[in-house]
């Protein structure tokens, strides 16, 4: 039911909407947002957000995070990597644009682009996968 550590990576290299948890205080809840990810397999995953935003000043004061990404056709299966944030950068040339090719079809990448110019500035957020819990239900 579990899968390997490859076949871990290999599904979390799709893409996939992650489910963002990240610890906001003690007497709370994770916070727990849908959210685009990059990942390739035995490297960092990371995610673009803006900057200052309220899921920003959690992850730096957490210092880690998890990620949860799932399908349920044909069967359900699911990925969660947690692990410590090894930087925050301003966003670079070019990063949010391979996000949006990964998720968006090829011609509503640059009206998203436009769109996301409102948004204020954006940074980067590397995480280390270092725990991870994995299950296919197809192989019951």
């Amino acid at each position: 039911m579990a899968l390997t550590l490859e076949e871990r990576q290999e599904f979390l290299a799709q893409p996939h909407i992650g489910a963002m948890a990240v610890a906001v205080s003690p007497d709370r809840a994770p916070l727990n947002v849908p959210i685009w990810y990059q990942y390739s397999p035995g490297g960092e995953l990371w995610v673009v957000t803006s900057a200052g935003s309220r899921k920003v000043r959690a992850l730096e004061a957490a210092g880690r995070f998890s990620i949860m990404a799932q399908v349920l056709t044909p069967t359900v299966r699911y990925v969660t990597a947690e692990g410590p944030i090894t930087r925050i950068e301003p966003m670079k040339d070019g990063m949010l644009r391979e996000m949006a090719a990964r998720y968006l079809p090829a011609d509503k990448v640059d009206p998203y682009l436009k769109y996301a110019e409102t948004l204020g500035d954006q940074v980067v957020v590397y995480m280390r996968p270092e725990q991870w819990l994995s299950a296919d239900m197809g192989t019951i």
